[in-house]
């Protein structure tokens, strides 16, 4: 994945579905195959096994959608402290420390103890306040969660996951925040483990990495995107 400077304005319109404005992600060749980028105000579904460039897909949209497209941009990790991130992604150029301090990128770290979740008891409000707090203090536009699939796993109890899931999703959408969420794929040809897709219907987007005959390929595809035309 790479710069790609052809996205053009921050509020790129679909000319082939009236209405509907996307986020351009900056990312090379992505905006072209969905004619513009991710839909605005609403989360995408990133999937993929283990090693595809999930994390990295959702590091680019934030950097570019700060240093291209003045929208700063809020990362939720529950796998990775800021430090891990930083030194992870360095080798390519960005320098998320600096972002920090430019006030365009909020990175949180949040660790979560599956201990403390009860079936059919909690809920997640204290995500919400920690979250609401990073999102108000940059002014950010854009938010990534990576993974959720963390999060689904503590919830444990079926109920739970789906009223809860649903909830944060809503509440993301009622703030107008263009989201990226991050999945693990399932192991029998499921897009994800815990069927994350149901709740995350507006766009999905696959990465595949096979290895055919000694060589390796990267694939793209982009499985559904609600209203919108785009290349698969």
């Amino acid at each position: 994945m790479s710069d790609a400077s052809g996205a053009g304005s921050a509020a790129a319109q679909d000319s082939g579905a009236a209405g509907l404005v996307k986020a351009p992600t900056g990312i090379g060749g992505f905006d072209e195959i969905t004619r513009g980028g991710l839909p605005r105000g609403r989360a995408t579904l990133v999937t993929g096994g283990a090693g595809t460039g999930k994390t990295l897909f959702g590091l680019e949209f934030l950097v570019w959608g700060a240093l291209k497209f003045g929208e700063p941009g809020v990362l939720l990790s529950f796998e990775e402290s800021a430090e891990e991130l930083a030194t992870n992604v360095s080798s390519l150029g960005f320098d998320l420390a600096g972002l920090a301090r430019e006030g365009l990128l909020a990175v949180d770290a949040f660790r979560i103890d599956a201990g403390a979740f009860v079936a059919g008891g909690f809920d997640l409000q204290g995500l919400f306040i920690r979250l609401g707090t990073a999102v108000d203090s940059i002014g950010a536009k854009r938010v990534v969660l990576d993974s959720v699939e963390v999060l689904v796993t503590a919830l444990g109890n079926g109920s739970t996951v789906r009223a809860e899931v649903s909830r944060l999703l809503w509440w993301l959408k009622d703030r107008g925040l263009t989201v990226i969420i991050t999945g693990e794929r399932g192991r029998t040809g499921e897009l994800t483990r815990y069927g994350i897709e149901e709740y995350v219907s507006d766009c999905v987007v696959v990465l595949d990495d096979r290895v055919d005959n000694e060589l390796a390929t990267r694939r793209l595809r982009v499985a559904k995107y609600r209203g919108s035309m785009h290349g698969t």
